[in-house]
């Protein structure tokens, strides 16, 4: 699957592997900056909130496994996008 439309990887990245998991040779950096960030916790995702209500991330290895590109494109649905957005329904 390498360099395909669902995987890349960028070991030139001074943050490479920027998490343990999942390890460097499986490690996808095509969503370097998870796009679900914004769904809040309708994400999918491993993250906690700080005590300032900041979402942290750290612990979350999904977006750069290589079997997560299905999971955010089946996520980016239009009621979704308008989530993100920030705009009421």
């Amino acid at each position: 699957m390498r360099n395909s439309a669902r995987f890349f990887k960028n070991t030139d990245c001074e943050y490479f592997p920027c998490h343990t998991k999942p390890d460097a040779a499986e490690f996808n950096c095509l969503f370097c900056y998870c796009p679900l960030y914004a769904l809040g916790d309708k994400c999918g995702g491993i993250f906690s909130y700080h005590e300032s209500g900041l979402k942290m991330c750290q612990d979350c290895h999904l977006p750069h496994t290589p079997g997560f590109y299905d999971t955010v494109m089946s996520k980016l649905t239009v009621e979704n996008l308008i989530l993100m957005g920030g705009r009421e329904e």
